[in-house]
Order: structure tokens, then C-alpha cells, then sequence
């Protein structure tokens, strides 16, 4: 268990602050804000701008992504073989490289349709958020009810010791 909160290079953060749950965080906003510009969009007058919005939200949360994952990497290499933790981290990943797809095939579909918005990446990008939030619910699960990348609770009752 210990192996799993200390980190497995400089590149993943240090000890009890890793960077994983950092950087998920351009993605998930960027992909979100994709479905508030669709939604915006079907309901314009012209909904060219925000049909090309939500595209670069979409190449940003792309790019964001690719760093995520290898920060996730990074943490994942940590947690021992064969326990809870690792199969949740494995679902994890593997729900999370799903979304990505998903979003791939947005970003495709929007290409193809120009500053127009399409009901078929609007629903896709629907998908792909559940998809995500449900692997955001796993992610929170190995921190906060494992532990993984968490300072050990020696490190965490230094912050409730009086002066």
C-alpha cells in the first residue's frame, strides 16, 4: 500500500500532491463547456460561433487529456497487482481512454460538418460525459477511500497539531 502513495518520478508530483488530479481538470472543464456551447448554439440565431467554440473546447480537452494520461500513468504504476485499487484504476483508465475515443469521433464529426451543430456530436458529447463522470467517481474512489497518491496519516495529523 505504501508504494502506491509515493510517486514513481518528479514528472508525477511529489509526495501527497500529485499533478493526475490537476490536470484532469483542463479536460473536464473544456469538455464540458463543449456542451454548453452546443446547447447554446441549437437555440442562436447563428449558431456558427458556437459550433466552432465547442470544436476548439473539444482539441483543447484532447490536448489536456494526453497530459492526464500520462500523469495517470505515472500513478497507476504504483499500485501493487492483484488488489481492489489496481482493477479500479484499470476500469478507470480504460473508461477514461473510452471517453477520449468518443471525443475523437466529435472532433471528427464536427470537422466534417463545418460551424454547424450536429445532434449527433451533441449526443456523443453526452455520452462521453457520463462516461467520464463515472470514471471521475472511480478516480475519487482510489484517492479518497484508498488512499492512492494520499499522504499517509502520520503526514496528514501534522495539519491538526497545534503550535
Amino acid at each position: 500500500m505504501r508504494s502506491a502513495k509515493v510517486p514513481r518520478s518528479p514528472l508525477a508530483g511529489p509526495y501527497g500532491h500529485p499533478f493526475h488530479p490537476i490536470a484532469v481538470t483542463i479536460p473536464i472543464g473544456a469538455w464540458t463547456a463543449t456542451l454548453v456551447f452546443d446547447l447554446l448554439g441549437l437555440f442562436a440565431e447563428n449558431p456558427a460561433p458556437f459550433a466552432i467554440g465547442a470544436c476548439v473546447l473539444v482539441i483543447i480537452g484532447l490536448a489536456g487529456a494526453l497530459v492526464a494520461v500520462l500523469f495517470g500513468l505515472l500513478d497507476l504504476s504504483r499500485i501493487p497487482r492483484s488488489t481492489p485499487a489496481r482493477h479500479t484504476a484499470l476500469l478507470h483508465a480504460t473508461l477514461n481512454a473510452g471517453a477520449i475515443v468518443l471525443f475523437a469521433v466529435v472532433l471528427v464529426i464536427r470537422f466534417a460538418i463545418g460551424d454547424r451543430i450536429s445532434p449527433w456530436a451533441l449526443a456523443i458529447t453526452v455520452a462521453a460525459l457520463l462516461v467520464l463522470g463515472f470514471s471521475g467517481w472511480l478516480g475519487g474512489k482510489l484517492s479518497y477511500r484508498w488512499g492512492v497518491r494520499v499522504a499517509d496519516e502520520s503526514t496528514q495529523r501534522e495539519g491538526y497539531i497545534g503550535a
